[in-house]
């Protein structure tokens, strides 16, 4: 495993999946599991009628992501191709990964189709840590101010998980680590993006 130099200050880059658990470090904000997506499965979904990605908004125990992901793409007339069960596989493993990380016994789990501007405001989320990682387009953007928008904003690579903390983190948050969803709307392109949250109590979720 490496860590690598930020491109924004708290923001680290790891080559391995234990390297998220710098979310805990002193002064840590967000870090991007840096990976390359596998060239065949980025073609296949890249080339997806928007129609058939799967959607999900569901809390649910942390083994139980994969049954979800499957659920959502029956439903969404996704078909079952080798792809499909990667995908699936790969939110399963972010899942577990997360849950681990933020000793969590349930998760919301997001899986957002988009196509216009969602969230266009950079900000920070009122959770105690986020884990979001876009499938399909472009890749959340990011900066650091402490008022106003970043004067300099990144990109997470697409295929990348990205682990930020929230405002509810215990303790000092770090840098003023803002993000949003890129601007898309008018361009024609369709995002599919994973959301995983730390949750408590499903009963006390609205």
């Amino acid at each position: 495993m490496t860590l690598h130099r930020p491109l924004a200050p708290g923001v680290a880059f790891t080559s391995a999946p234990e390297g998220l658990r710098a979310i805990h470090a002193a002064g840590a904000g967000g870090v991007i599991w840096r990976r390359a997506p596998l060239a065949s499965f980025q073609q296949w979904i890249e080339g997806l009628d928007p129609a058939v990605l799967p959607r999900a908004r569901v809390i649910l125990r942390p083994e139980a992501a994969r049954d979800a992901v499957i659920a959502a793409s029956d439903s969404a007339g996704l078909p079952d191709v080798p792809e499909r069960a990667r995908l699936a596989d790969d939110v399963a493993a972010l899942a577990d990964i997360f849950a681990e990380l933020t000793r969590a016994r349930w998760l919301r789990l997001r899986l957002d189709v988009i196509a216009t501007n969602a969230c266009r405001r950079f900000h920070i989320d009122r959770v105690t840590a986020r884990l979001v990682c876009t499938y399909r387009g472009s890749g959340t953007q990011y900066g650091v101010s402490a008022q106003g928008d970043p004067a300099i904003v990144h990109a997470v690579p697409t295929g990348s998980p990205f682990v930020m903390r929230g405002t509810l983190w215990p303790g000092a948050t770090g840098p003023e680590l803002l993000h949003r969803s890129p601007p898309i709307k008018g361009t024609g392109e369709t995002r599919l993006m994973l959301v995983l949250d730390p949750v408590t109590d499903p009963e006390e979720v609205p």
